[in-house]
């Protein structure tokens, strides 16, 4: 019998495997750093042995009070549909929900939300600490497990785009769409932020709900003033290129941001960043990198701050 994690992203250290009912692992911390929490490995030779592992410092992973980690259901797989929650609830807080990846070859999403995710529990960051007492976060930072596991660029394990289905969200099609939008149901929603990677356009762009019956000009300047706010605290972001804007009246509302300005009334957008560089802060050595997708990530914060009293 025998536990290895020498493969890309790889990850586990093996205390002991003497007796398989008592097998004994621990998670390897970041390299130069005390960050912990990403497990990988592959167990061989067990064929028909039953075994029992304990990864004995999982406890330790999660030790931040301000954030709470819960499933919000389940897929078609079987894999659960994590959650982090970050921030209390309270009198006049607004409710932001952020989710990524809901195409899974878009990994450049999972970087960003983890970004936000790291300097929104930065005690040493000002911006940081006063957006979490003014708002809670509501982070899926996997939304398509199953399409992650396996392979796919861009649908979940029943072959379904999930970023056109949320006007029809259904247990037997879209359960992760279902799961984040019954839990919506439950918190209401003041800022929707859904985290994408784009193969045909350089460039890191927002796109917005313009098209959603009922966009006022109000809508507009609120989208506008965001993106306006990101653009100066991160230069990799611009607003020049993007998609087409559709015509008024004629959004698609299967499409999440679509559907969320529609039910939710919030401002909603999609977080668009390139698969190979940014054509106008490009980078010859690493393009668009994991990095700079947590980066930009975390400079969303200086967005959201910028426009939460006005949300």
């Amino acid at each position: 019998m025998r536990i290895s994690s020498r493969f890309d992203s790889g990850n586990i250290i093996v205390k002991s495997i003497a007796d398989p009912v008592d097998i004994r692992l621990q998670v390897a911390q970041d390299n130069g750093s005390d960050f912990f929490q990403w497990f990988h490995f592959r167990l061989s030779g067990a064929k028909n042995t039953p075994v029992r592992m304990v990864i004995e410092n999982a406890g330790a992973a999660a030790i931040d009070p301000r954030v709470r980690l819960d499933v919000i259901g389940e897929t078609l797989d079987g894999r659960d549909i994590d959650r982090l929650v970050a921030g209390e609830p309270g009198y006049g807080k607004k409710v932001l929900w952020i989710i990524a990846r809901q195409h899974p070859g878009e990994t450049m999403a999972e970087w960003a939300a983890e970004g936000l995710v790291e300097r929104l529990l930065d005690d040493d960051d000002p911006v940081a600490r006063d957006v979490l007492d003014r708002a809670v976060f509501h982070i899926v930072p996997n939304m398509n497990p199953d399409g992650s596991f396996r392979g796919h660029l861009r649908t979940n394990a029943r072959g379904i785009n999930l970023n056109r289905e949320w006007d029809k969200a259904s247990a037997e099609n879209s359960p992760e769409v279902k799961a984040v939008l019954d839990a919506m149901d439950s918190t209401g929603v003041d800022l929707f932020l859904d985290m994408h990677g784009d193969e045909s356009l350089p460039y890191n762009f927002i796109a917005g709900a313009e098209g959603v019956p009922g966009w006022t000009e109000a809508d507009q300047l609120m989208l506008d003033g965001y993106k306006t706010e990101l653009r100066r605290f991160n230069p990799d972001f611009q607003t020049q290129h993007g998609y087409q804007v559709d015509a008024p009246g004629t959004a698609d509302l299967s499409i999440a941001t679509h559907w969320m300005r529609h039910a939710f009334g919030c401002l909603a957008m999609t977080l668009e960043m390139p698969f190979k560089d940014s054509a106008i802060t490009p980078d010859a050595d690493f393009g668009w990198s994991a990095g700079r997708s947590m980066k930009l990530g975390a400079s969303q914060l200086d967005a959201i701050r910028a426009v939460l009293d006005r949300l």
